[in-house]
């Protein structure tokens, strides 16, 4: 008897270092269980649009992020979904490990990389497919709550913030936090479990 898939869905933006930890560990868990895992794009500079408090260095951060999230809603609605997760390691690897802070070579050697045409990239500086961006987001986002940030991942349907991980744990860790934080997940009452971070994306 074959076992049913676990149904996982993803929401991250790629800029952010945290979910990209968190996207390396459900890679792990995702090789030595049964996860059917869609990914799905979200965006901390729509989550942060009428926040008027952050600090100017947070607020500096939006534009490059917005690229980002642009380059791959277009992606996903010219190409299919299926260049979501390739598109988003190859952003990622550049933007995370790699340091770039320049989306003018980011972009480029990522589209190179999964095969997409290199035109796509003027899609990250128009708002040609902000409302499939946005609603993409606003799907995530309405499933756990505005106070939260990314990732966002529902497992069954059942949705939560995080985990904020460092560094992405492997092996036998990596299927125990896994299954630690499904279960904790699937209480309808549980809300919130927290500690200071006390280190940096370790990639």
């Amino acid at each position: 008897m074959t076992s049913e898939k676990t149904l996982v869905d993803f929401w991250f933006d790629p800029s952010c270092p945290w979910a990209w930890m968190t996207s390396r560990w459900v890679d792990e868990v995702a090789a030595h269980r049964d996860l059917e895992v869609t990914w799905h794009i979200m965006s901390l500079a729509v989550l942060n649009e009428d926040n008027h408090d952050l600090p100017e260095e947070y607020k500096a951060f939006f534009p490059r992020a917005l690229r980002y999230t642009r380059l791959v809603a277009a992606a996903q609605e010219r190409h299919g979904r299926e260049v979501v997760k390739p598109l988003y390691d190859a952003l990622g690897t550049r933007i995370h490990p790699g340091g770039s802070l320049d989306p003018d070579e980011v972009i480029p050697a990522a589209l190179a990389e999964v095969g997409l045409p290199a035109d796509l990239a003027a899609f990250s500086l128009s708002d040609d497919y902000d409302d499939a961006m946005r609603a993409s987001h606003f799907d995530g986002i309405g499933r756990v709550g505005q106070d939260v940030g990314t990732p966002v991942i529902a497992v069954n349907g059942t949705a939560f913030f995080g985990p904020v991980i460092s560094p992405a744990p492997t092996g036998e860790i990596a299927l125990t936090l896994w299954d630690g934080i499904v279960a904790a997940a699937s209480y309808d009452g549980f809300f919130e479990l927290k500690r200071s971070r006390t280190r940096e994306p370790q990639f």
